[in-house]
């Protein structure tokens, strides 16, 4: 199956999970449980609420247990919240003021949730393998924050 067509896939599961849910705790965790089962080569799946205008706080995940704040601005979560757009990093290691809550993460995708204008959460995976996410995995994983958006 091809990324694009693998990723549809995922939206509409999506799409079924949270389907007249409003809890946004119980939707996160299931999404969070449908990415790290279903993509290949992760070892963290999860999201990051606001707490403040300066911070982010973990919400609900799979994987190790995690970093429980990061500060807006910082590692490439906090980069992402700052900046309001995708962060896609081949090598962690390279890049500048990552934070390692797991050791074995040599690659990370973090995507803004977006509400009422303002980033709301970040989507965050980590892989243990470099390079392992591409701009398909972005617009596939940016079609999956679309979904969850319109349930806020």
């Amino acid at each position: 199956m091809q990324k694009h067509d693998f990723y549809q896939s995922l939206v509409k599961q999506t799409e079924s999970l949270i389907g007249g849910e409003s809890n946004i705790i119980a939707n996160m965790a299931n999404i969070s449980a449908l990415l790290f089962t279903s993509l290949e080569d992760v070892n963290w799946a999860g999201f990051y609420f606001m707490d403040s205008p300066s911070e982010l706080v973990l919400g609900p995940f799979q994987g190790n247990p995690a970093c429980i704040r990061i500060p807006v601005g910082k590692g490439v979560c906090g980069t992402a919240a700052a900046a309001e757009q995708t962060q896609l990093i081949s090598d962690v290691h390279a890049f500048d003021g990552h934070i390692a809550c797991d050791a074995a993460s040599n690659s990370e995708i973090v995507v803004p949730i977006m509400k009422n204008g303002s980033v709301f959460a970040v989507l965050d995976i980590d892989s243990p393998s470099i390079g392992r996410f591409d701009t398909d995995d972005q617009a596939g994983l940016e079609a999956l924050v679309k979904c969850l958006e319109a349930s806020l």
